[in-house]
């Protein structure tokens, strides 16, 4: 209990303290006039309240991630725990902030914009073309959540089955939801996200919260402590490094953010409200994430029997092979610890997270299309030239096994975020030199860079080691994996150095 909420503690700190530092470093200015406001056309930018734009961003970067990630990540032990806090603290705030606050200086712009913008144009190619393989994960993110999503709601409500290829498909259940996705992307930010989306976040922060009550009222002596030990607890035979990094993604840093905070920087009307939304929505998910990491490792122990957190988290995982095991857990643990109203809130979660993540995927790409090719966005006509292919595509793999590419989501989802960071120190280093809001912190950009260094180490020794890597680990080579990693890391430092005084010319 004790490391559960130090943790807490931790992170309420980092908001006010490292968060308010951050905020120093960028430096704000509250007299400038927003996206929001200056570019204001009734579909994309679009003023709204705070607690809405705070609310959906925490809905747009969270929905299952911090829930599903917490809970394979605590497999791994509560080394868990520092992942969350201080990944979230010194990285995943940091990069939704840049993120978010960087588009809305430059006009709300998408992030392969804002990135090329700050990295060159000869690095701006190479942005957009893993931009490119981003946009075609979501695309397979929003096909799998709507295909899954499809049969929990058939389990609930049984609808006539449809047979395609030899297999009896959810159908209408597709269409309903494909039917959303459309109606979701095209709509006007304010009408259907604005004001759906905000309840929806509260539903999410009240089952986190009502799950924290019951654990620490009932099951605090139970729940995983760091002072027993940091070591590797999966089973899987897998290292902890890097591999819980990329359990917990959402939980702690995710590249996948920076598709979504530009939505909200054409929704804000201030620079003020930057750490707020970006920063403080990301500690509200480390929050979310914390929470479900300590439910999981302590529901399962049963101290009288000899079984302590983890060990009884493992055992049920292994009862149910092939399945998934945090959607299990989810709903274990809202039916047992907050009874019926706590299982539709699990089934309700199951079902509405994904599906909001997949609508915002989508709209995010529409705009990273438009944003990329200079297409106005305020005719639906416009937007329905750009949303159309989508669902087609989406249709279209409904129907296809896209399983081996799916695997690569979390490597290119995290190297989304190191490049990011990357563009981000750039952005603070060339802010030094700036006449206009110059920083007056020398060495400001170090709260992005050092992170950048960490998540390349990370993205490199994930797909050195991983099975759907080169497998080092099955060749004895993990100290070599670790090796390459930190080289690759060391030369981008010396280019970043080397290249830096040109970017800030």
């Amino acid at each position: 209990m004790y490391s559960f909420i130090i943790s807490g503690v931790l992170l309420i700190l980092g908001y006010f303290l490292y968060g308010a530092f951050v905020e120093k470093v960028f430096v704000i200015n509250p007299s400038a006039e927003p996206p929001a406001l200056k570019y204001k056309d009734g579909v994309d930018f679009v003023p709204m309240k705070l607690w809405r734009i705070f609310l959906v961003q925490f809905l747009n970067i969270a929905g299952l991630g911090p829930i599903f990630g917490a809970i394979l990540g605590i497999f791994y032990g509560p080394s868990a725990y520092l992942w969350i806090v201080f990944g979230s603290i010194f990285g995943g705030a940091v990069h939704d902030y840049l993120s978010g606050m960087m588009s809305m200086r430059l006009k709300g712009t998408s992030l392969p914009e804002v990135l090329g913008e700050e990295l060159g144009n000869g690095t701006k190619f190479i942005i957009r073309f893993i931009l490119f393989f981003m946009i075609v994960l979501l695309i397979l993110l929003t096909t799998s959540f709507l295909e899954g999503v499809a049969v929990l709601l058939q389990d609930i409500i049984p609808l006539p089955l449809v047979e395609i290829s030899g297999v009896r498909r959810p159908l209408i259940w597709v269409i309903l939801i494909f039917a959303y996705f459309a109606i979701a992307t095209v709509l006007p930010i304010d009408k259907l996200i604005g004001k759906l989306y905000p309840f929806l976040g509260i539903v999410l922060l009240f089952m986190g919260i009502s799950v924290c009550i019951v654990m620490l009222s009932s099951h605090s002596a139970s729940i995983p402590e760091v002072f027993d030990g940091l070591q590797n607890r999966n089973t899987n035979g897998l290292p902890l490094f890097p591999m819980m990094f990329l359990s917990i993604s959402c939980g702690a840093i995710s590249g996948f953010h920076g598709t979504q905070s530009p939505l909200m920087s054409r929704c804000m009307v201030s620079e003020r409200q930057g750490r707020f939304v970006f920063y403080g929505a990301m500690i509200f998910e480390g929050f979310l994430a914390l929470i479900w990491a300590a439910a999981a490792g302590s529901f399962f122990a049963d101290p009288e029997n000899g079984v302590y957190g983890i060990t009884g988290l493992q055992q049920f995982a292994a009862q149910h092979p092939g399945e998934n095991i945090a959607a299990l857990v989810v709903n274990k643990v809202c039916s047992t610890w907050l009874g019926a109203f706590g299982g539709f809130l699990a089934v309700l979660g199951v079902i509405v997270a994904p599906i909001t993540t997949g609508d915002t995927a989508l709209r995010s790409i529409r705009l990273m299309i438009a944003d990329g090719f200079s297409f106005d966005q305020k005719k639906v006509r416009n937007r329905l030239i750009l949303t159309a292919p989508l669902l087609v595509i989406i249709t279209a793999l409904l129907f296809v096994n896209f399983d081996p590419v799916w695997r690569y989501f979390s490597w290119v989802n995290q190297a989304i975020s190191a490049i990011t960071l990357w563009g981000g120190s750039v952005y603070l280093y060339r802010q030094e030199h700036r006449k206009i809001n110059p920083t007056k912190y020398r060495y400001g950009y170090l709260i992005t860079m050092i992170p950048a260094v960490f998540m390349t180490v990370i993205m490199w020794s994930y797909i050195l080691l991983a099975p759907e890597g080169f497998r080092f680990i099955e060749f004895g080579l993990s100290s070599l994996a670790y090796i390459i990693s930190g080289v690759v890391a060391l030369v981008l430092v010396w280019l970043f150095y080397y290249k830096v005084k040109e970017f800030s010319k």
